[in-house]
């Protein structure tokens, strides 16, 4: 599997956890991956292409991580170590299980680690999220299409509006509707800017 920094690297900046394989406890609590004595295999992949895969072995208090790992061309090396698991009692009940990031000198209460050599909390791998790269009109245009996607709506805020749910409350859909066109209204006004600052930089 990928190492740290053979993922996509943003120009001028740190990778992001998008561009890294990320193991989250959830996931494996909510699929009973973390039953004891219990070992799965998970993969992960991009564009229906295997990028990445690992074998887990899930113990009371810990998980066995073991797969391969290569960084920048050179041999390849097989890895085994364990993750310890921290549970903690939830507002309403319950308990939910951590990861103890494995990092030398870390130990942090973690969701997901994020693979590399060793698979360990974002801060360790100094990865940045996704979203703190977005300038303020993509992200209004993804909130407006995450908007869409709820309404049932064609994707692309180019595309006209839809029809009300089938269900839905009237006053739900009109402040869905009004919070969509607000936020179209910012993206496309952000992206008409950048068009302008384009040509003035290309009379210049």
């Amino acid at each position: 599997m990928g190492g740290i920094g053979s993922g996509r690297r943003y120009q001028g900046g740190r990778n992001t956890t998008n561009d890294m394989q990320a193991l989250d406890v959830r996931y494996l609590q909510r699929q009973g991956l973390l039953t004891p004595g219990r070992t799965s295999s998970l993969t992960w992949s991009r564009s229906d292409t295997v990028i990445g895969s690992i074998q887990i072995t899930a113990h009371a208090d810990q998980v066995i991580l073991q797969y391969r790992h290569q960084r920048h061309n050179g041999p390849w090396q097989n890895l085994d170590y364990p993750v310890y698991l921290e549970k903690t009692h939830c507002n309403l009940g319950g308990l939910r299980t951590w990861f103890l990031c494995p990092a030398q000198g870390c130990g942090k209460r973690m969701a997901i680690l994020y693979g590399g050599k060793i698979f360990a909390c974002r801060h360790c791998h100094q990865l940045a999220y996704q979203s703190t790269r977005e300038k303020p009109d993509d992200r209004a245009s993804r909130k407006a299409d995450r908007i869409r996607e709820k309404l049932g709506w064609e994707a692309g805020i180019l595309n006209p509006n839809g029809i009300k749910p089938k269900g839905m409350h009237w006053k739900t859909f009109d402040t869905l509707q009004l919070k969509h066109d607000v936020l179209v209204t910012q993206s496309l006004a952000g992206i008409v800017n950048r068009l302008r600052l384009f040509e003035e930089e290309s009379v210049t």
